[in-house]
Parts: C-alpha cells; sequence; structure tokens
C-alpha cells in the first residue's frame, strides 16, 4: 500500500514539473510577436529604464522593457556623427516643448528642427499605447515596448521606426 502512494506523489511530481517548465499563453503571445519582428527586420533585448521625473513626482518611474530596435542602415561616419541622439518618453513633464501632448525629453530637447518635430508629431500617435519610450541614436532607433498590441502592434512599430530613420534624425 505504502508503495503504490509513494509512487504515485512521485508520478504527481513529474507532471507538476513538466506543468510547471510549459510556456504560458503570454509567453506563446511574446514569442510569436519577437519571432514576427525578427522577420521584420528589428532586434529585440530587454532592458531596465528611468523616465524622466514626471510633473508632481519625487522620483522618476523604472520601467523594464522589450527594447524593439531599427538598425540605422546606409549611414556613412560622417552621417553618423550628425546624428543627434535623443530620448523621449509618455510622461507628463515641462521638458515637452515641441512634442505632441503626453510626451516629454529625456534627451535632445530643443536639438531637433521643426521638420523633425512635425514628423514626431506624425508617428507618435501611430504606436501602441504601451510603447513607453522612443529613442534615436547614432547606431539604431528603439521603441520600449510592453508587448501587448501582438502582431499588428510590431508592424505599428517597424513602420514608425523606419519612418523616422528614412528622415534621418
Amino acid at each position: 500500500m505504502w508503495t503504490w502512494g509513494i509512487i504515485i506523489l512521485i508520478m504527481l511530481s513529474l507532471i507538476g514539473s513538466m506543468m510547471w517548465a510549459m510556456p504560458t499563453p503570454r509567453e506563446k503571445a511574446q514569442a510569436m510577436v519577437r519571432s514576427k519582428a525578427r522577420t521584420l527586420g528589428l532586434q529585440v533585448q530587454m532592458v531596465r529604464l528611468t523616465a524622466p521625473r514626471a510633473t508632481g513626482e519625487a522620483e522618476a518611474e523604472e520601467y523594464e522593457r522589450a527594447a524593439y530596435r531599427y538598425l540605422r542602415h546606409g549611414l556613412s561616419a560622417v552621417q553618423r556623427e550628425r546624428l543627434q541622439p535623443w530620448q523621449l518618453f509618455r510622461i507628463h513633464s515641462l521638458a515637452n516643448e515641441g512634442l505632441p501632448e503626453g510626451w516629454s525629453w529625456k534627451q535632445g530637447e530643443r536639438m531637433l528642427s521643426q521638420e523633425q518635430l512635425d514628423v514626431l508629431a506624425e508617428v507618435l500617435p501611430t504606436l501602441p499605447v504601451d510603447v513607453v519610450a522612443l529613442e534615436s541614436t547614432s547606431l539604431y532607433i528603439t521603441a520600449f515596448w510592453g508587448e501587448r498590441g501582438g502582431i499588428e502592434g510590431v508592424e505599428k512599430i517597424r513602420a514608425a521606426l523606419q519612418r523616422v530613420s528614412d528622415r534621418s534624425f
């Protein structure tokens, strides 16, 4: 009798371990989105970033998000040197000059031309609502995303990042 009890307990333990190791539906959806991102030419990496301090807040908020990066292609070294790095967040703060309502600068305020700000004003509303930040460096343009929009969301991000990259800012 005790032998059967021990065997059943061991079997339940093994089955439980296998069930625990299986991906959840959310993890399966994330894998599909990240796979689609790779086919669209985006790199995906988990990062931790700190937002600027929001209006009325004592401390800045920290995020752990997936960084969807669109690499800049075909730029010479001279062109890369001319690019001004910038970073903006979906947050209310005083550093919001030239940006649509609800977006604020962390880096790069007053560095872009009016034409570049107009492109941002067109691109930012097209991003999924859980994109918390956008960044541009000489190597890539990045959207920091919570991955809630599925395949459609990654396609919107790719289109927005490519549009900014095509304007070379």
